[in-house]
């Protein structure tokens, strides 16, 4: 467990939630000081903390011990915490602010870990009028396609669903400050901000 990963995420979460370290910390029965210490990484919650700590800051006791925020879309508002999980079998998606325990195909399906954009999934995005056009360029076969697209704003998302040999072009509302999901059903989930 790295501490100045944990304490950093043990931060930015506590402040998320608007408490103070004396209101977390009395929430647990520890003494703010001790709160104080994880968050500057000079130590890290003791292992019998951890259910009842991930339960007051709204994850797993697996997310704080790996401490990565890489699942999150940073935007502010309702849309910030916001976690996809795609089915590999049918590319159905599913999203949620939440962490969930999500199934489809007789499968549990595990959340995505967004990675940053690369050259095989980028988006083209031409504005026109008060709209995004957006192409790819990207195989679109049974075998290897494009199943989503979605552009999360601070207050909302837009998806639209790609099915194989289907052109990979469509249209959304030209909404500043937004960052585009891009789900290939062979290489995961992407993101690109606009």
């Amino acid at each position: 467990m790295d501490c100045i990963k944990v304490g950093k995420y043990i931060l930015n979460l506590r402040k998320e939630l608007q408490l103070t370290q004396k209101q977390l910390a009395d929430i647990l029965n520890i003494s703010d000081k001790t709160i104080s210490k994880w968050e500057r990484g000079l130590g890290c919650p003791d292992v019998n903390l951890l259910p009842d700590l991930a339960k007051v800051l709204g994850v797993t006791v697996k997310d704080i011990l790996l401490a990565e925020d890489n699942n999150i879309i940073n935007l502010g508002g309702n849309m910030k915490n916001l976690k996809f999980y795609m089915c590999k079998k049918c590319g159905n998606l599913i999203t949620s602010s939440k962490n969930l325990e999500v199934s489809c195909c007789g499968k549990i399906l595990n959340q995505l870990s967004l990675q940053p954009m690369d050259n095989n999934h980028l988006l083209t995005i031409e504005p026109i009028e008060d709209e995004l056009f957006i192409t790819i360029n990207h195989p679109m076969t049974k075998e290897h396609y494009i199943s989503f697209v979605s552009y999360v704003t601070f207050d909302s998302i837009y998806t639209v669903k790609l099915y194989p040999e289907q052109n990979p072009e469509f249209r959304f509302p030209n909404v500043r400050n937004g960052k585009f999901i891009v789900g290939c059903i062979n290489d995961g989930i992407f993101y690109q901000n606009n």
